[in-house]
């Protein structure tokens, strides 16, 4: 079994995510600012805090899947 075939399974749409992440796009495209170090689409956002003169200045913010979180907040 592939690791897409385990997601269908599991009642998850991987076209539509990435279909998701197509349409927004543009829209992420326009918080772009001077620091913002990667793209769209990884597990983390990292930024670049040099002018803050901060030693090996980057701050790594992550989140993991919200599904479950979303399930209590609804609760």
């Amino acid at each position: 079994m592939t690791n897409k075939n385990a997601y269908a399974q599991s009642g998850v749409d991987v076209e539509a995510g990435y279909e998701v992440v197509e349409r927004i796009k543009k829209h992420v495209a326009r918080t772009e600012r001077l620091g913002v170090m990667g793209a769209l689409g990884g597990f983390g956002g990292m930024f670049d805090l040099t002018k803050l003169d901060v030693k090996e200045p980057v701050l790594v913010s992550g989140t993991d899947g919200v599904g479950t979180k979303l399930m209590l907040a609804i609760q």
